[in-house]
């Protein structure tokens, strides 16, 4: 071997050895500086940049110390300020920052960081301070976004000591009307046996008390690749919250998955947990699976009560656009209509399972004989949020009408909510058509129009004369309304329309019919004989024009054997009470024929039928002066010659179909042999 060739491996060594040389005197050179350094001349750069990142002004006004010479190198800064948004510099929360927080430790994992995963060792906030705010149009202050992707959900890195020390909370929603104020802690609950994570929350929402307790897993065993599972308790005011889940990236919670349990005296007291605005309800026990994925919220396999009615079905939210999205598919078995009052504001009577409330507000209705409450109704709330939801109802029962079962399709577009189709079966019959509330305006507007097919008079007016039903036969409607009014009663006050129904054949019972006319030999005669038979119904036409809350019935037509019966009336849909006065022609020849209206006035709830009094004494005297000339002139007055005619019931019918109302062709037995139409 030459000297040439045996120098060669010499200066190879002797290069490794300068090379290894060199960077064993950087690292011993950047260790005496990392602890020599004041990190401090960092803090500008540093405030700087999670500036430019946050959208608003960060100042650093503590130490800022790192150690960095480690596998799990850590950083500690003192004194974070982060301020508010240039539009909330006013914030109501009384705030001038976002966050003031005493002191941020991390740790990362520099084995997991060389993998291409970042892993936080520790997460510390001491004693941090956050006042958060949410402006009328949306705005949030804790939104770092640029604005471009609004409502993204919190996406974070496992850690694996995670600590809230001392935590002060004050938060503020001009749009969903909330504020809370309180304290929030987080910890390894550490002793003889790791007992896992533990976050508590203390303090009041919109003055009502507020606990929130969450625990999970060890944060120690936290995986990456495996499901984090957690419990959480939650108690606002009467409302409480259960639920057991898991994450399945730990930490990143947009996504997870759990199984939920709630119950309370209204369903629209979880807006203040959910954002979601549910209706008024009665007391309500309901369980569920609620999971999320991104900007989908699901929730499924709802089972339950609300009230005294079951329920059932899916729901979902989407979230992420200018405003959330719900779609829904809900079902009951058996509605219990009363439970429905509360959407509405009130309720003439309320179901087995109703709040204290509620049952105050119906039995203050009940003493005032109302029944459109006047409880305003949130049409904020239907501004909120976007909707299509499908609900249908097996049966029904406790309503004010024998309704069978129902169902419709409830859509909602930035605060214009319209139910179409609304159907309603009856034992016979069905009502169906559409009711729209518009609250996009500062005064919301009412429209409906609904119309009633196929019905039974029987059906419809449940009442009894000498213990039997007074009237049979089928009976058709058609209701246009269009009123002003954040209730239903101002609306109702308000209303303006039509509504007409006709009877295009049936049965009276032929007592009332004579009565009607005031035969009083023959009507008389019949009541003391407790005489049940029936006379046919030709037809029958009541038509209302509604102007500022008052139906005023422009036509009343009902065409009997013996009698054709007019008359009119008003029903005042804002005093809620009604008056109406009817007269009967007889067909036939009376020897004695009493001559006094019959009215029916009084609360809508409970009117008063009687005599008018006064055309019968006018004739009392009449004939008391007639008398006087002959004994036979006293019967003058109350003789009736007959010469009432038969309506036109093909005319009526045909103007009520022109009208809308859902009327088939006039029976031809009814308007030739006076038979009722089958």
């Amino acid at each position: 071997m030459t000297a040439d060739a045996a120098a060669m491996p010499r200066k190879g060594r002797r290069r490794i050895a300068w090379t290894v040389g060199v960077f064993l005197a950087l690292a011993v050179a950047a260790a005496i500086l990392g602890a020599i350094w004041d990190w401090n001349w960092f803090r500008g750069p540093v405030a700087a940049i999670a500036s430019g990142r946050m959208h608003r002004q960060v100042t650093i006004t503590g130490d800022l110390k790192v150690h960095p010479w480690s596998w799990q190198p850590s950083a500690t800064v003192d004194g974070v300020h982060i301020a508010n948004p240039a539009w909330a510099s006013g914030s109501p929360v009384g705030k001038a920052e976002l966050a003031d927080i005493g002191r941020i430790a991390v740790q990362i994992r520099l084995a997991a960081l060389f993998a291409g995963h970042l892993d936080l060792r520790l997460l510390e906030f001491d004693q941090p301070k956050m006042a958060l705010y949410r402006d009328g149009d949306g705005r949030a202050t804790w939104d770092f976004s640029d604005g471009s992707k609004p409502d993204e959900p919190l996406r974070m890195p496992p850690v694996r000591k995670f600590i809230i020390d001392g935590g002060q909370l004050v938060y503020r929603d001009d749009q969903r009307k909330l504020s809370f104020t309180g304290t929030v802690e987080a910890k390894e609950a550490l002793g003889q046996v790791n007992r896992g994570f533990q976050m508590v929350g203390q303090g009041a929402l919109n003055a009502q008390p507020f606990s929130l307790n969450v625990t999970g897993g060890p944060l120690l065993n936290i995986d990456r690749n495996k499901p984090y599972p957690f419990d959480a308790d939650i108690r606002a005011g009467q409302t409480y919250v259960t639920a057991q889940g898991a994450v399945p990236k730990p930490f990143d919670l947009a996504q997870f998955y759990m199984n939920v349990t709630s119950r309370g005296p209204d369903l629209s007291d979880l807006y203040g947990l959910t954002g979601v605005p549910l209706p008024n309800t009665p007391p309500y026990n309901l369980r569920a699976r609620l999971s999320r994925d991104a900007h989908l919220w699901k929730v499924d396999n709802i089972a339950g009560k609300v009230g005294s009615s079951d329920l059932s079905g899916n729901l979902s939210v989407r979230t992420g656009d200018k405003l959330p999205f719900l779609t829904a598919d809900l079902h009951s078995r058996a509605l219990n209509f009363p439970d429905l009052g509360a959407l509405f504001g009130g309720a003439r009577k309320t179901g087995p399972v109703a709040s204290p409330k509620q049952k105050a507000v119906a039995q203050q209705m009940q003493q005032q004989a109302r029944i459109f409450p006047d409880a305003t109704l949130n049409f904020s709330k239907i501004r909120g949020l976007d909707a299509d939801i499908s609900f249908k109802a097996d049966a029904i029962t406790g309503a004010p009408i024998p309704l069978r079962s129902g169902s419709t399709r409830v859509k909602m577009n930035a605060g214009l909510l319209r139910a179409e189709p609304l159907e309603l079966d009856l034992p016979q019959g069905r009502i169906s058509g559409f009711v729209q509330l518009n609250g996009r305006q500062t005064d919301a507007i009412t429209d409906l129009d609904l119309r009633l097919s196929n019905a039974r008079l029987e059906n419809l007016l449940p009442v009894k004369f000498q213990g039997a039903q007074p009237f049979a036969g089928t009976v058709v409607a058609r209701a246009t309304l269009h009123g002003t009014g954040d209730s239903v009663h101002d609306a109702m006050a308000d209303a303006n329309g039509e509504v007409m129904i006709v009877a295009p054949g049936g049965q009276i019972n032929q007592t009332l019919a004579e009565l009607a006319g005031v035969d009083l030999v023959k009507g008389l005669g019949l009541l003391f004989a407790k005489n049940q038979a029936t006379t046919p119904i030709r037809c029958g036409v009541l038509h209302f024009t509604g102007r500022g809350g008052v139906l005023s019935a422009d036509r009343l037509i009902v065409d009997t054997d013996p009698v054709l019966i007019d008359g009119g009336g008003v029903i005042n849909l804002d005093k809620e009470t009604l008056e109406f006065t009817v007269r009967g022609h007889p067909k036939k020849f009376q020897l004695v024929r009493l001559v006094a209206p019959i009215t029916v006035s009084g609360p809508m709830l409970s009117p008063k039928v009687s005599v008018r009094k006064g055309q019968a004494i006018a004739q009392g005297v009449g004939a008391a002066a007639l008398s006087l000339l002959t004994p036979a002139a006293v019967l003058l007055p109350f003789v009736d010659a007959g010469l009432a005619k038969n309506a036109d019931c093909a005319g009526l019918m045909a103007a009520g179909k022109a009208e809308g109302a859902p009327v088939k062709s006039a029976p031809p037995s009814a308007a030739k042999t006076g038979k009722p139409g089958r």
